[in-house]
């Protein structure tokens, strides 16, 4: 690492000399070894950083004090950049102040006021800690708005809430009563029919439809508000998660660009760069229902959470929101995805792999998919892709830029996909196994745990036949940006 590189992580003291065995100790304390399952061991490749110490920017480093460009930043949460100069500053401001008190803090007001001013349709806003509590949330509001207990979820959207109401749905449902699985039905993206035959099979008894606005695709012309009259035909809500698409696609989120008012919304991920922030908002006549000034409906328990107006998070959030106005933040996460695709494309088209490796998504949210010889979705060609962009100090589980990614950032990420994707040409010809080190990644919906597979496979350490990234790469991406 460069003199510029090594300041910016710091001296060897630094580093506190991890115990060797940091990651047995955390799955020995820790369920999963840590707090979110996205994070997990089974998602990355044997070679993938155990733990990240610090980021700056869109470099993060880990506890050998080895260097990475990061995409999808802290699971797309941080979309200016870690440790972002403006957000530090008004996070540092406020908790000079105290950071939760027993009644409310104007902060508060000042929040909710910066987030209804972006989000056009919405009366009132809620904030709390996670997006599946902020959804949780509006699935309340809509059973007591409406009576009925059935909520229909998207089955194309990987995760709606980490609550029972949606995880019932998926393999990983045990400890879900089969009386509360039942409460969910799902329809498929993009297809109205299969809504409509929902509305069909149980007519008067779904509350709402709960969907992402957009996924790796965009929804078909006319299709969120095919749902819209739907719900309104059928006395339901439509419920937009925006906890992706929110800050991302439009200043004013997905519905925005989509030009579609939800009847409720959730927001988080990127609304405070990192610091934990969610929000639940919607029209008035819902929301209301979770308020002190109505007397015609039963009261409902909404949102009540014990640090969710923590006064340093909403500072960020305000922020955050901010530069979003000031800076032209969305235009930056388009003009870097477009330049990281067509780039990315170009690579994968010479070396003959288009039908392999497929760039996903708007480019303000990219993700990619990787395909084994018989051109199906493969975890193995997944977690070597993982392996090889790795070694060459980038860390992509999306390809999702943020603020801070520069052209050079982009440069060098496309150089590391280049050589890495050698290796996946190899593999195609001559078996993943030859060139995986360890286990292939799995999906987090699984109902059961399985046994690291440790048979055939080719250690292919530094120095081993090519693998490693040339010398002049390792040390550009090494320089990290300027202090």
């Amino acid at each position: 690492m460069s003199s510029n590189g090594s300041r910016l992580h710091g001296s060897q003291s630094h580093r506190r000399q991890v115990p060797a065995r940091l990651k047995d100790r955390a799955h020995y304390i820790i369920p999963g070894g840590c707090h979110t399952y996205a994070k997990g061991d089974d998602q990355y490749p044997i070679l993938a950083p155990g733990f990240i110490v610090r980021g700056l920017g869109c470099r993060v480093w880990d506890t050998d004090g080895r260097e990475y460009i990061e995409y999808g930043m802290g699971n797309r949460t941080v979309s200016l950049g870690h440790a972002y100069p403006a957000v530090l500053e008004a996070v540092q401001q406020e908790l000079l102040r105290g950071g939760d008190f027993t009644r409310p803090s104007p902060v508060e007001v000042a929040c909710a006021e910066q987030f209804l001013s972006l989000i056009d349709g919405a009366e009132m806003v809620k904030f709390c800690k996670d997006g599946s509590d902020a959804t949780s949330g509006a699935v309340r509001l809509a059973r007591a708005h409406t009576g009925r207990d059935l909520i229909a979820g998207c089955a194309d959207h990987p995760l709606l809430s980490t609550d029972d109401w949606f995880i019932g749905t998926t393999p990983m449902n045990a400890g879900i009563p089969q009386a509360i699985q039942q409460l969910t039905v799902t329809f498929r993206y993009n297809d109205v029919a299969s809504a409509e035959s929902l509305f069909e099979r149980y007519p008067g008894r779904i509350a709402a439809l709960v969907l992402e606005p957009a996924g790796t695709e965009d929804p078909q012309a006319g299709y969120l508000h095919a749902l819209q009259h739907l719900c309104r035909a059928n006395g339901a809500l439509l419920i937009l998660n925006e906890l992706v698409t929110g800050f991302r696609w439009h200043d004013g989120g997905a519905q925005k660009l989509y030009d579609i008012v939800p009847d409720l919304s959730t927001f988080g991920k990127a609304l405070a760069n990192g610091f934990s922030v969610s929000a639940l908002c919607g029209r008035r006549e819902f929301m209301r229902l979770g308020g002190l000034d109505h007397h015609d409906r039963p009261r409902v328990f909404l949102l009540s959470t014990t640090h969710g107006a923590e006064t340093h998070a909403l500072a960020a959030a305000i922020a955050t929101m901010q530069v979003y106005e000031r800076e032209g933040v969305i235009d930056h996460l388009y003009r870097q995805g477009t330049r990281l695709r067509q780039q990315a494309e170009e690579v994968i088209r010479r070396r003959g792999l288009s039908e392999h490796v497929k760039i996903l998504g708007r480019p303000c949210c990219l993700s990619y998919a990787t395909l084994d010889q018989d051109r199906r979705p493969s975890e193995a060609f997944r977690t070597l892709l993982l392996q090889e962009t790795i070694r060459r100090g980038v860390l992509m589980t999306s390809l999702m830029v943020s603020y801070s990614h520069t052209d050079e950032d982009i440069d060098l990420t496309v150089a590391a996909i280049d050589e890495a994707l050698d290796i996946y040409r190899r593999a195609l010809d001559g078996g993943v196994e030859r060139y995986l080190i360890g286990r292939p990644s799995q999906t987090v919906y699984r109902r059961y745990n399985r046994p690291e597979e440790s048979a055939r496979v080719r250690d292919r350490r530094p120095g081993g036949d090519g693998t490693e990234a040339s010398g002049d790469l390792q040390g550009r991406i090494s320089a990290g940006p300027a202090a």
